[in-house]
């Protein structure tokens, strides 16, 4: 049954809860995002696109371009924060000017989900990506996948905890990275609170902070801060390791990356993802780039560039030394449900750290 058109004052009121997300996140995936937050944009036909991307210019304008190639369509891209983009499409409720939201995270979708604003994927679309990594709505599917691992530095650090929990031990007291306005960590807090609850969430980050974490703006400045010994551990997401192993290459790395095993709360794994927006008039097109970006040609960029997991059937990543993602021990977990950002913020301030 289709969900009914959310009302404006719904929408908007959706969109206060995102909007403050924004001043705890980080950029879209840790780049410079050079994009103007005034820009408009309109699609008249179907050879016409607009996609609102949470995703930064800098990472996927080339596959954006191979994509116009391919399909023929004309695409129009406006980037930002995929909350604040979120926030706006729910703003902008039937008159949206987006044809497809290109999300960093699950997060985004699911809030965009939950409000009725999408419309439902074609299934030869959704039957190329396991439905672990798709909306319970069949209204998004994920594009790529990065897992959050434990960084650390191999000259200090025997053997990386297999937990996020042993974190608040007293033998780390000090020596954790983290980046707690960044949105992989949020989203990380987020999954633990869906996991484990509200309480026990926000124990373990009092606890965390208590015992000395050290807070950085960014993954990579997590991971150089373990590589240079200024921490011992870190958490960041796997490509972080990969994309800097590959430009200085792996053997010139003092820090290392530990894959958590046992489902725990600190494997999560998330997706970028894309969604077609009902009320953007381009659905022809926007249903074109979604079976574009699950193709074998954007897959295969998202695992050689970009270093994480190509998710549609069928394309494997090339990247030296990197476990299989049917090997990974990640939690069990709803991605949708990782729309509660607002409440995820709350705790963050709660425990003092944003």
């Amino acid at each position: 049954m289709r969900r009914p058109l959310v009302r404006r004052g719904t929408a908007l009121a959706i969109s206060a809860l995102l909007l403050p997300v924004l001043a705890g996140c980080g950029g879209s995936d840790d780049k410079k995002n050079d994009s103007d937050p005034k820009a408009k944009s309109t699609a008249q036909s179907t050879d016409e696109l607009v996609i609102y991307s949470g995703r930064n210019e800098e990472l996927i304008s080339p596959i954006i371009k191979k994509l116009e190639t391919a399909t023929g369509t004309k695409v129009q891209v406006r980037y930002g924060d995929s909350a604040e983009l979120a926030a706006q499409i729910l703003e902008e409720g039937d008159k949206t000017k987006a044809g497809l939201f290109f999300s960093q995270d699950a997060g985004a979708l699911g809030a965009l989900s939950q409000a009725g604003m999408l419309g439902k994927i074609p299934q030869k679309s959704l039957d190329k990506v396991d439905a672990a990594f798709r909306g319970g709505q069949d209204d998004w599917v994920g594009v790529s996948g990065r897992s959050r691992v434990i960084a650390y530095n191999s000259k200090k650090v025997e053997k990386a905890p297999d937990s996020v929990k042993d974190l608040t031990k007293p033998e780390w007291k000090g020596k954790v990275g983290y980046a707690p306005t960044n949105a992989s960590f949020q989203a990380f807090v987020t999954g633990m609170r869906v996991l484990e609850g509200d309480e026990a969430t926000l124990k373990w980050l009092k606890d965390f902070k208590a015992n000395g974490a050290k807070p950085y703006a960014k993954n990579g400045a997590v991971l150089d801060a373990v590589d240079k010994g200024e921490v011992s551990l870190g958490l960041i997401n796997h490509y972080y390791w990969y994309e800097k192993a590959a430009e200085v290459g792996a053997d010139k790395l003092t820090a290392k990356i530990h894959f958590l095993p046992g489902g725990d709360p600190g494997a999560l794994i998330n997706v970028a993802g894309v969604g077609v927006l009902k009320d953007g008039g381009q659905s022809a097109a926007a249903e074109k780039a979604v079976d574009y970006l699950l193709s074998t040609e954007a897959q295969t960029y998202f695992a050689e560039e970009t270093k994480e997991y190509p998710l549609a059937a069928g394309v494997t990543s090339s990247v030296k030394d990197l476990p299989p993602l049917a090997s990974l021990k990640a939690p069990k977990i709803d991605l949708g449900k990782l729309e509660s950002l607002q409440k995820t913020l709350e705790m963050l301030k709660e425990a003092g750290m944003v």
